[in-house]
């Protein structure tokens, strides 16, 4: 758990950390300016954006689990680079902003402050969600990365918790932290932990094969490095590096962090002052006095300047002091008279040094001042602990305005004062770029250490077996009994189905598909008491079969899946297509119906016909992936449509159907019906020519209900008819047609299926049957009471549990 907590820790730390002191420059600014009374406004604002945040997380969350499996990939493997994107223009924007965020927060506060409460609001609303929404999005892609929630999620909470410290520390002054030193470090492993999540974006994506490449492996080393090992398991969870990688998420990974690090590397370098300048003529600088000052009095006490005054005269003639003399002690630099008429009561103390190794961004902030005064904004310069570069830092250590920005003129320093003495700079120990490289070559020393370590060798107790065409299953002995895992190389040079079966009966214990040349694969199955052996299929090849091993000891009976051919599923299939082809007759014949209905402007009538006709279709529900372009025609939805209802492209059943419902005349309606009849009749002709891939069949059983899941009985599919549950009823027909098909392989490779789904099918149809009146119509799915809809949709859910083995026992599989 804890090793997948690192990625979130840091950004919880750097996001709380932003946001916090976001808020206390928010409050900061609200309490100097004496509007206590808004503080309620700001946390208003502080609460809807951390609601607006978690509301975020949970919609990515629901938003997967509906999805089917490739879609899920696609659907994280996208929202990975978007995460990436974010992480890496925050990083960025961090770095740059840093100096004058809080100056900026200031501005926006003080102009919302004579605009009323709601301005106030969304100032601090809008100001700390966006926050929110990168942690919330970066968060949701760390946890689907390390496959669990409570590591990042705990991981998430720690960092959290130790913003909201540091910010109340810097809040109440009693801590110092140096903001831009902060951002350059965790900016830098950010960087290295966002190309981790980038190849595994990429990885997602090649498995929902958008993008191909998905069995093209740069390195395996699977069979060198234990996956339960501690290391192995903190470099993956930490910077999503795993022993088995694909040639492009080794080259995103790799090109991600040479150029966005070499971009960040050098805006850090850039940020610092380049050219060093003698203190002593900043300090002439600081001390020459404006036009029209007095002269010291005579006698007057000198007063001494600090660093500071040194550092801001500096910045004053635009000639930058270097910023490893910043980083020195500040030490008095020059001095002057003090005059009668400037009765400060501290004109006799020097102004407080600013802290050894002070750099620029050390920050503090303090409720009585300002956020300007306060130091929030990391700044090139001294410590913001002594003063900002527009206001001093005590009464009694003003820095006079140069009357000219000529370094030429100088003035002497009063009588009896030290010269100004330039502090020798002091060299870096160690080039900025020390730490961005070590980041990212520690992790792959530690892999390098370990298979040094490991010697070549296998994972302690991980049976290695060895597969091609020519020596299948090399390696492959007795195995012990229980839950094992087998790491199967392919050391061939064909990309091969790998399989272990019973040879007796080819009944399949476990399989490994698309296993390419030179790469590893992990195979989990349990041993039981039965005769086993390896079947290797490569592609374009003939099936190899190893030797049979016998293991009797200690193990039960274990059930294996016989496989599947497209043989075995030809007959179900040609006796679908004989089903269909005669639903969709019976479909021409209605739609003619309905058409005729509305060319004799018979609106009442067309109502009845529509939904017998449109039943009819919703039965025909496994041909859909058949059925190419035809569907979207005659059964299209507004989704993705820009136009909506009035889209040109939103024909078939669900336009007449809204026409119908939503008073539109029969003479709008007619040309839909007529090209809804057009449509079918050149679907019928098509059909005998489209190929059904057998594969469907199995799947059809699951998707046909769980595209009702989704669709009617969530309220998506209706138009203003109200009989979702007419077509969930046509749905059932289609999948108990379906399972009459299949039943004889279902009941071959598991005899406890069908009576289940049986079972669950009766009480879903009941409870659907039930909302059917005795004229025919039907409850509208919105009408039903709570207790209704809880119960339907649950006996839909469970009958789809029921259904989901069915896919896996019938998919075809090469070892047949």
């Amino acid at each position: 758990m804890w090793d997948d907590a690192f990625p979130s820790f840091l950004i919880g730390l750097r996001e709380g950390l932003e946001a916090g002191l976001i808020v206390s420059v928010l409050v900061a600014t609200l309490v100097r300016s004496d509007q206590r009374a808004r503080l309620p406004h700001v946390w208003t604002g502080v609460a809807a954006a951390i609601g607006l945040s978690m509301s975020f997380g949970a919609v990515l969350t629901f938003t997967a689990a509906n999805l089917p499996g490739k879609s899920q990939e696609a659907f994280g493997g996208t929202l990975s680079l978007v995460a990436v994107v974010f992480v890496t223009a925050m990083v960025f924007w961090m770095r740059r902003s840093a100096r004058t965020f809080s100056g900026e927060i200031k501005q926006k506060v003080t102009a919302a402050l004579g605009m009323g409460a709601g301005v106030l609001i969304a100032t601090s609303f809008l100001a700390v969600g966006r926050e929110g929404l990168e942690t919330a999005l970066f968060l949701w892609t760390t946890a689907q990365a390390a496959g669990s929630s409570s590591g990042p999620l705990a991981g998430a909470a720690v960092g959290l918790l130790i913003a909201a410290a540091l910010c109340w520390g810097l809040y109440r002054r009693v801590l110092h932290i140096n903001l831009t030193r902060f951002f350059s470090i965790t900016g830098a492993v950010l960087i290295v932990i966002a190309a981790g999540v980038l190849g595994y974006g990429m990885r997602d994506l090649q498995e929902a094969t958008v993008i191909p490449g998905g069995t093209s492996y740069a390195f395996d080393l699977s069979a060198h490095l234990d996956p339960a090992s501690w290391y192995v398991t903190v470099v993956q969870g930490t910077l999503n590096l795993t022993p088995q990688m694909t040639w492009l998420q080794v080259g995103v990974y790799g090109a991600y962090l040479a150029i966005v690090m070499t971009l960040f590397v050098r805006g850090v370098r850039g940020a610092a002052p380049a050219k060093p300048v003698p203190v002593g003529s900043a300090a002439a600088v600081a001390a020459e006095p404006t036009a029209g000052a007095s002269a010291p009095a005579e006698g007057a006490k000198p007063v001494v300047l600090a660093a500071t005054d040194v550092a801001g005269a500096a910045r004053r003639v635009s000639v930058p002091l270097d910023s490893a003399e910043a980083e020195q002690p500040a030490t008095p630099a020059v001095t002057r008279a003090k005059s009668p008429a400037d009765p400060d009561p501290g004109a006799g103390r020097s102004a407080a040094p600013a802290p050894a190794g002070g750099e620029s961004g050390s920050v503090s902030v303090d409720a009585d001042k300002t956020a300007a005064s306060a130091g929030i904004e990391a700044e090139a310069g001294p410590s913001a602990t002594s003063a900002s570069e527009d206001e001093p830092a005590s009464e009694g250590a003003k820095s006079a305005e140069p009357a000219s920005s000529s370094p030429k003129k100088t003035s002497a320093p009063a009588d009896g004062a030290e010269p100004p003495v330039a502090t020798p700079s002091t060299p870096r120990r160690f080039p900025r770029w020390t730490v961005p490289a070590a980041l990212v070559a520690v992790p792959a020393l530690i892999a390098g250490i370990a298979i040094a370590a490991g010697g070549g060798k296998p994972a302690s107790g991980t049976p290695v077996v060895e597969v091609s065409a020519a020596d299948c299953g090399k390696g492959f002995t007795a195995p012990k009994p229980g839950r094992q895992t087998f790491q199967v190389r392919n050391t061939g040079s064909r990309t091969s189905e790998i399989y272990l079966i019973d040879p007796i009966s080819n009944a399949v214990y476990g399989e490994v598909e698309g296993i390419a040349p030179g790469t590893t694969r992990a195979l989990i199955a349990t041993v039981g008491t039965g005769s086993y052996a390896w079947r290797c299929v490569p592609n374009g090849g003939k099936a190899v079969t190893s030797a049979a091993v016998r293991v009797s000891a200690g193990g039960g009976s274990v059930q294996a899946v016989v496989p599947v051919s497209e043989k075995d599923l030809a007959a179900p299939l040609a006796a679908y297509r004989t089903y269909v082809d005669q639903g969709l007759a019976d479909l021409q014949t209605k739609t003619r119906t309905l058409q005729s209905d509305l060319d004799a402007d018979k609106l009442d009538q067309a109502r009845k016909d529509w939904l017998p006709a449109h039943t009819q279709y919703a039965s025909l529900g496994a041909a859909y992936g058949t059925f190419a372009d035809f569907d979207a025609k005659i059964n299209g939805r507004t989704a993705g449509l820009a136009g909506g209802v009035d889209d040109p492209a939103f024909t078939g059943f669900h336009r007449i159907e809204y026409g119908l419902w939503h008073g539109q005349a029969a003479a709008t309606l007619a040309p839909y019906a007529k090209q809804l009849a057009a449509d079918v009749d050149a679907l019928r002709k098509d059909f005998p020519k489209q190929d059904f891939d057998p594969a469907d069949l199995p799947l059809r059983t699951h998707e046909i209900l769980e595209n009702t899941l989704h669709r009617e009985l969530s309220g998506n599919a209706d138009y203003g008819s109200g009989t979702e549950l007419a077509t969930t009823e046509a749905n059932l027909d289609g999948t108990r047609e379906l399972l009459t098909l299949l039943r004889p392989l279902i009941d071959k490779r598991n005899a406890k299926v069908i009576p289940a789904v049986d079972t669950w099918m009766r009480r879903t149809e009941q409870l659907v049957l039930a909302q059917r009146a005795e004229d025919g119509t039907w409850t509208p799915l919105d009408k039903l009471s709570d207790t209704d809809r809880q119960r339907l949709d649950g006996s839909v859910g469970q009958l789809l549990e029921e259904l989901a083995p069915i896919p896996d026992l019938l998919e075809i599989r090469k070892a047949a």
